[in-house]
């Protein structure tokens, strides 16, 4: 395998599903700093001028491509790579969508729908009525798993991927458990926002450039990520929060019932439609467990910033 030379991974290199045959593209030593150039979640088959049938065209064995992978010098089971979110490069564009059969409300919300947004470095546009913070992440990140094959990326897994943590902001750290000699690190999905749950399925869609620095850590034997948040990387210019609950023996149900409770709430106040409030849902509000200790039934809240249509 020939050492490429460079730093940046671009697009080009990229692949469907977590597969640890699939050759690496660069081979990385512990304290070196790349750039990934990422494709956003429908393999660029939306555009800004897409319309919602779309939707019906992204194939699922495309979705979400992830660039890479990296073949982390030194890199041997038990160990983890922990990697450093330094930079993100936006592409001022995005999009939200709702897929038929896919989603916390499926069965309520059939599709498709899709928005597209328009973002600066602050705030993204949904349409005329909501302005929403802008705080790009990565949804997915991880390291090829021991199993041989290919395994979709749509899951998010024990070695990392789809995880759709919120909180992979720029100056974070995430700490990847490595499989397979080198670990194969790719790294793709990236977000301008997302509300915690991304409940309808997708957040604001966006592709762009994540420049990260990457560490190997010895012997480090994790079962599942974890990772590190900065000092300001919880805090929000949001205000006004309102919170509906569900309440169930059953987590799926009580957060089915704690999302539809405010797309109803959205739509009797704020006069939007149910696919819009479902939307707006997904790309800031946050799902939270309140209480799970009190059996037979569990308590899960949305909180939703009314502050995002001042």
């Amino acid at each position: 395998m020939t050492d490429l030379g460079f730093k940046t991974i671009h697009s080009h290199h990229h692949h469907h599903g977590w597969d640890n045959s699939i050759e690496p593209v660069y081979r990385a030593k512990s304290g070196e700093t790349i750039t990934f150039d990422v494709i956003d979640a429908s393999n660029g088959n939306i555009t800004p001028d897409s319309k919602a049938d779309i939707i019906l065209e992204c194939a699922v064995e495309t979705a979400n491509p992830t660039t890479g992978p990296v073949f982390i010098e030194g890199a041997e089971p038990g160990d983890a790579v922990k990697v450093t979110f330094d930079q993100y490069s936006p592409s001022g564009w995005g999009w939200t969508g709702i897929f038929p059969e896919f989603g916390l409300l499926a069965d309520q919300f059939k599709g498709p729908d899709l928005r597209i947004w328009k973002y600066d470095d602050r705030q993204a546009l949904y349409s005329d009525m909501a302005k929403v913070p802008v705080r790009p992440f990565t949804g997915t990140i991880g390291t090829a798993l021991a199993e041989k094959g290919r395994h979709s990326v749509i899951p998010p897994r024990h070695v990392g991927g789809n995880l759709d943590i919120k909180d992979l902001v720029a100056g974070s750290s995430i700490y990847l458990p490595v499989e397979v000699a080198g670990a194969l690190l790719s790294i793709g999905d990236t977000h301008a926002a997302q509300g915690d749950g991304e409940v309808c399925g997708t957040a604001i869609e966006s592709p762009m450039s994540v420049t990260v620095k990457v560490e190997l850590m010895k012997g480090e034997n994790l079962k599942f990520p974890r990772f590190d948040i900065p000092d300001n990387a919880l805090v929000s210019s949001l205000r006004k929060y309102t919170a509906t609950t569900g309440v169930g023996p059953c987590l799926l149900t009580a957060a089915q019932d704690a999302v539809s409770g405010m797309i109803d709430l959205l739509t009797k106040q704020q006069g939007v439609n149910a696919e819009d409030a479902y939307m707006l849902c997904s790309v800031c509000g946050d799902l939270k467990i309140s209480e799970i200790v009190d059996l037979p039934n569990y308590v899960v809240s949305f909180y939703f910033p009314f502050s995002v249509f001042e």
